[in-house]
């Protein structure tokens, strides 16, 4: 490790890879060996204003060197339960714990976290170096240390060769990596980010990512961040939550929670789907069929879900997990007959969208290569649709 990065480290890297060791138990928490699993607690946390509620009984656990992202649309309850972290909002009920400290009665200036926000909220007036200078200097740091660890997160995010500019001499990126170094300069035990990537257009904003995982990876510390933009939390974090009316609908692995959604909306915030409403009309343990109006043959989805004959649930398909045909597909299940009704290129993947005979659209993103061998359908050409047993995910909520 580079002397720079050791001289911010605030805790060591995560032994964990990104579907993490240890058990989950309900509530969002984590068993298992490491004692570091969990390292940041929300215990039955709730944020009430007035007559609303915002945050309504959340249980999360974040382990230390861990990249966590709060995710959902505007509304849901991330930012509230990001500010509580911070100390910049109370908590109605419940607890918040930081490597076994309770911060219920420690004001946001004694905590040991530090808050990224959206705006970056660099002061005009001053370079970047005493931008970055501007905290320690609050916590009486000087001298040669001072001089040390500014100069130390300046190289870090390679944001050293502009010391003496100010923000409005800098790009939206090198901003945002100001801001961080200001961020990882006091050495938190917990750095939060809020919506980090908003002010970046999407091309800087992709590389971006990236960079900003490797420093964090390199400094170790544990990390929370709120997005709404599903490819980032995708991209960059350990594990994410999905958030939905101050509840976390869905917690897990991005692998996790993009294959095996739990409820429609997770299905549906998370990427694109399809979705097919029908009941149950056989059940074992490593199989369940479904029958739906959407198609003349049933649905097979080789996973059982242990619920009654007539059951209504809904089966999840992802685009990419749907192939094209040209002549009627063989067997008696996942296959449906419509016409190409609309076609958007995107560039590496095409997405068809094929309406049924029975009125439903469905979507299919198909690769170049999967084109070329259908002889790249167009508008109104009859086609066939199918996919496997294991490409479905059936929904009971």
């Amino acid at each position: 490790m580079s002397e720079q990065s050791s001289a911010l480290k605030a805790a060591p890297n995560s032994p964990n890879s990104a579907s993490g060791s240890g058990r989950q138990e309900p509530g969002g928490f984590l068993s298992g060996a490491n004692p570091d699993d969990n390292f940041v607690q929300v215990v039955n946390v709730v944020k009430k204003f007035g007559e609303t509620t915002a945050v309504r009984g959340v249980n999360l656990s974040v382990r230390k060197g861990e990249l966590f992202a709060l995710l959902g649309s505007s509304g849901c309850g991330k930012s509230t339960l990001l500010r509580m972290l911070a100390g910049l909002e109370s908590v109605t009920e419940g607890q918040i714990l930081i490597d076994g400290e309770d911060l219920a009665q420690m004001p946001p200036y004694r905590r040991p976290v530090n808050m990224m926000f959206q705006s970056y909220a660099l002061f005009p007036h001053m370079t970047v170096e005493a931008n970055v200078a501007f905290g320690l200097k609050q916590e009486g740091v000087k001298g040669g240390e001072l001089k040390d660890r500014v100069q130390n997160a300046l190289k870090l995010v390679q944001m050293d060769k502009y010391a003496k500019r100010k923000p409005h001499q800098l790009s939206g990126g090198q901003q945002q990596r100001v801001a961080l170094a200001r961020s990882l300069v006091k050495r938190p035990k917990l750095l939060l980010l809020d919506e980090p990537m908003s002010a970046l257009d999407k091309q800087i904003r992709q590389r971006t990512q990236i960079e900003l995982v490797n420093i964090l990876d390199t400094v170790g510390v544990t990390c929370i961040m709120v997005t709404h933009d599903q490819e980032e939390a995708m991209t960059m974090a350990n594990r994410l939550a999905v958030m939905s009316e101050g509840q976390i609908v869905q917690l897990g692995t991005p692998h996790q929670v993009y294959e095996y959604p739990n409820t429609r909306f997770s299905a549906q915030f998370i990427g694109s789907t399809n979705l097919f409403d029908g009941h149950v009309v056989e059940d074992e343990p490593d199989h369940v069929f479904v029958e739906t109006p959407d198609l003349p043959v049933r649905m097979y989805v080789n996973h059982g879900i242990t619920g009654p004959l007539g059951m209504p649930v809904t089966i999840s398909v992802r685009p990419e997990r749907i192939a094209l045909m040209r002549k009627p597909p063989e067997g008696s299940y996942n296959w449906g007959r419509g016409k190409v009704s609309n076609i958007a290129y995107m560039g590496g993947y095409t997405l068809y969208h094929v309406t049924l005979d029975s009125g439903k659209t469905v979507v299919a993103n198909l690769s170049s290569l999967a084109i070329g061998e259908i002889d790249s359908p167009t508008f109104d050409d009859e086609v066939y649709v199918r996919w496997s047993a294991s490409a479905g995910v059936v929904l009971t909520s």
